[in-house]
């Protein structure tokens, strides 16, 4: 269950960074509201998983969904640069996430 919890946290994040970028430095409420809520959600969550996950995986997860997700999202919805480099680096950066969690 703390893999569940753990990966929602992660997905969290990516809501929080999204809407962040929706507020428009957070002038706009609604996705300012959303980005805080998603925030504290994945905080939260984050401190559930860690009560059977060690830190060190935890959060290299964690981070490592956030990042991951946050990139895929830019490039997707926000027209940021698809080129191979980004993609061969995002790829990195989810096999690191394969690898912490098969070792733990």
């Amino acid at each position: 269950m703390a893999w569940i919890i753990l990966i929602a946290a992660g997905l969290s994040e990516v809501v929080m960074v999204t809407f962040m970028k929706l507020s428009d430095g957070y002038k706009k409420m609604f996705p300012s509201l959303i980005s805080f809520a998603a925030g504290a959600l994945s905080f939260y969550l984050l401190s559930l998983s860690l009560l059977d996950i060690p830190v060190s995986t935890g959060y290299g997860i964690w981070t490592g969904i956030g990042s991951a997700g946050a990139v895929l999202i830019g490039m997707l919805f926000f027209k940021e640069e698809k080129n191979p480099v980004r993609i061969f680096f995002i790829s990195l950066i989810i096999i690191s996430i394969i690898g912490l969690k098969t070792v733990s």
